[in-house]
């Protein structure tokens, strides 16, 4: 009995190994053409009226930080197999609850990008949209003593957004 179980707990470890090594999947979710060796994530430039600056990098390196922790693609200068590019297009804050006294007592960042995905082996799986996230803070706080945090939330919940719209079939 404990050889049968052996064997059986084996074949699962082989076809595991087999899918992972084909790119028919990888245990992040991922579906990844099999021909596909690299990913490029041109630069971000910041488009919005008001402009953070440094957001424009963080959030180019978050996305290109997210593809090489999940993926086994190598990370190139311009066009790769997977290829994104884009623009952040909104960098806002406004109150979004208001008290009695007619004050904000709430507050949200919200950040916008607009993103073109393009597959060099699955022209189906290409897009071109907006993804936008936000960060709500109290409103006795400064959007300045809350804006680092914010925008590493912010960037990462974009970038995982990103991350599922281009390689997550589900």
């Amino acid at each position: 009995m404990q050889n049968v179980k052996q064997t059986y707990l084996l074949l699962i470890i082989v076809f595991a190994m087999f899918l992972v090594g084909c790119g028919v999947y990888s245990f992040t979710g991922a579906s990844i053409p099999p021909q596909a060796e690299t990913i490029s994530v041109a630069y971000f430039p910041n488009d919005a009226n008001l402009v953070q600056p440094v957001l424009s990098q963080r959030f180019t390196e978050e996305l290109q930080d997210k593809f090489m922790r999940q993926t086994n693609l190598t990370l190139v200068e311009g066009v790769g197999d997977l290829h994104f590019e884009g623009a952040i297009t909104d960098y806002r804050t406004e109150p979004i609850a208001i008290g009695d006294d007619d004050r904000a007592r709430m507050n949200r960042l919200t950040i916008t990008v607009r993103v073109s995905f393009l597959n060099e082996y699955d022209q189906d799986a290409e897009f071109q949209r907006s993804f936008s996230r936000y960060y709500d803070y109290d409103s006795n706080k400064s959007l300045a003593q809350v804006e680092n945090d914010a925008i590493d939330q912010i960037t990462q919940e974009l970038a995982e957004d990103i991350f599922n719209e281009a390689l997550v079939n589900w």
